[in-house]
């Protein structure tokens, strides 16, 4: 693995995010002093918060999964999750509405899943569900490590036996085409397909490979952390500080000063920071803008779809909603073909969060929050940012119009406090292309085709973030912050968890035959 050469002791963070907080911890771990300049008053990034009323509203990820990177992030310096962070498991894990009145419950559980698709959908495909199931899991097992949670040098990198692997899982067929081959229900496929939008491709023509994201969500369990997602990034930003981590907020970074090929200084609207290292988490225009120089790539980065987001605090709630509520249209192929193709959605699919249903502190008492995704498409594609200022307020009724219709009657006058957040918004804070959702991860875009973390051309400075290795979601954002520490640091042993007194009268627990201790 290459690694940044010449003196490393005192490495300057650019931005507060998952990523940033991620790298931080990571090289705090590994003995380096830290520095983290970020340009809002708190830590979060996307993951923010914003308070109305009231009512606490994260302004990010809604969905977390695969807590052990949480936990491994923390365990870089000796801390543990479960002193800083209570995470509630979700059961359901998501509630998916059709269009026909149908309803399923996604449960991580496997029996429980089993149990609810045969209720749904037949004994025939609660069997093809179990063989999913075991074959997301391998697909899983084969990429982790070799091509999830790795750093790239060279795409000679995947000459490997485990590439041969998951060409023999059928990885490199079409998503839709092998999730077919377990299960026939189209309603069902749904389930275990929509996750291709967050890789910016319809799944008739994503990778099989990108099922792993199925496997974090409807698998490996999803989480909401009590107080909200925006707890999580303070939880790190507190662990990191207490690590030795000199948080400077309120502060614009406006340039970096080198020294040939070297970075050596960040410097600010308020003040300068000599460094021997800088790991930049802003998006990839920024971050490129600020090094003075992009790479040369043959064809143009292509970006994933956009979201509308409406913010509501409302004075009621609506039953059948769970935390996570998938609600889909009648279209589906159509809903891809709209969003790639540059045009709103005719008949949306809409992800309903109601984190009030898990966490009621996160609003006023007898409120309920509800945050409504709607995917649309880029900026690059479809309307620009002057187009969304203009369509803002119309499309926000439009939504609410199909919510209503949807079983949520009365959400417009329910409506208490609100925020809507358009391409427009994502654009003004230095989102490519309009979307948070960065990059697509079409084929040249993925593994060690998507845009290096280390930069030709400059010595000491390292990439982290969505935009580049391994990609977009909060597992994987926390991974690329991880892989920028081992570009500054190499390969860095964990530290052991602390140990943890056990009362006297403790027995030891039970382990049965063949479950691994």
């Amino acid at each position: 693995m290459m690694t940044v050469k010449g003196p490393v002791d005192h490495v300057v963070v650019v931005g507060a995010g998952l990523a940033g907080l991620s790298a931080a911890l990571h090289l705090l771990g590994a003995g380096r002093r830290v520095t983290v300049v970020e340009r809002d008053s708190t830590a979060g990034g996307r993951a923010g918060r914003l308070e109305y009323g009231g009512y606490r509203i994260d302004t990010g990820p809604t969905v977390l999964t695969m807590p052990h990177l949480v936990e491994e992030a923390f365990a870089a310096v000796g801390h543990t999750m479960s002193d800083r962070l209570e995470l509630l498991p979700l059961h359901p894990a998501y509630r998916a509405r059709y269009a026909d009145g149908s309803q399923l419950d996604v449960h991580s559980d496997a029996a429980a899943m089993e149990a609810e698709i045969e209720k749904f959908a037949g004994a025939r495909e609660a069997v093809g569900y179990r063989d999913l199931r075991a074959w997301l899991g391998r697909l899983y097992a084969v990429q982790m490590r070799r091509f999830i949670d790795t750093n790239f040098d060279s795409p000679l990198q995947l000459l490997h036996p485990d590439l041969a692997r998951l060409a023999a899982l059928g990885g490199f067929g079409r998503l839709d085409a092998r999730i077919g081959r377990f299960i026939k229900d189209e309603r069902l496929r749904r389930v275990f397909t929509f996750q291709a939008l967050y890789a910016g491709v319809p799944p008739s023509r994503a990778l099989a490979a990108y099922g792993v994201i199925a496997y974090m969500d409807t698998i490996a369990g999803v989480y909401f952390p009590r107080g909200g997602m925006h707890a999580l990034p303070r939880a790190m930003a507190d662990s990191a500080a207490e690590a030795g981590a000199d948080f400077r907020y309120g502060h614009d970074v406006t340039r970096l000063e080198r020294s040939g090929e070297r970075i050596t200084a960040v410097v600010t609207d308020q003040g300068r920071f000599p460094c021997d290292a800088v790991v930049l988490t802003p998006d990839l225009p920024v971050a490129y803008r600020l090094l003075g120089r992009a790479p040369h790539r043959p064809l143009a980065l292509r970006h994933s779809p956009s979201a509308v987001i409406l913010h509501a605090g409302t004075d009621r709630t609506w039953p059948g909603l769970a935390h996570h509520t998938i609600s889909f249209g009648a279209a589906w192929k159509k809903t891809f073909h709209e969003l790639t193709h540059g045009s709103l959605m005719s008949d949306p699919s809409l992800l309903i969060t109601r984190p009030t249903a898990t966490d009621p502190d996160l609003a006023p008492p007898g409120r309920h929050l509800h945050y409504v995704l709607a995917p649309c498409p880029n900026t690059d594609i479809g309307p620009g940012t002057w187009e969304w200022r203009q369509m803002a307020a119309k499309y926000r009724d439009t939504l609410l119009s199909t919510l209503e219709r949807r079983g949520m009657a009365g959400l417009g006058e329910a409506i208490e406090q609100e925020c809507l957040v358009t391409p427009a918004d994502w654009a003004a804070q230095g989102h490519a292309a309009g979307t948070p959702f960065s990059a697509a991860h079409t084929f040249p875009q993925t593994g060690p085709f998507r845009p290096r973390n280390l930069v030709r051309g400059t010595e000491n400075a390292v990439l982290a973030g969505c935009g580049t290795t391994p990609g977009v979601g909060v597992p994987t954002v926390l991974i690329s912050g991880k892989l920028a520490a081992a570009r500054i640091t190499g390969p860095v042993r964990p530290r052991p968890r602390p140990a943890r007194q056990v009362p006297q009268s403790a027995t030891a627990p039970t382990v049965s035959k063949g479950t691994p201790a």
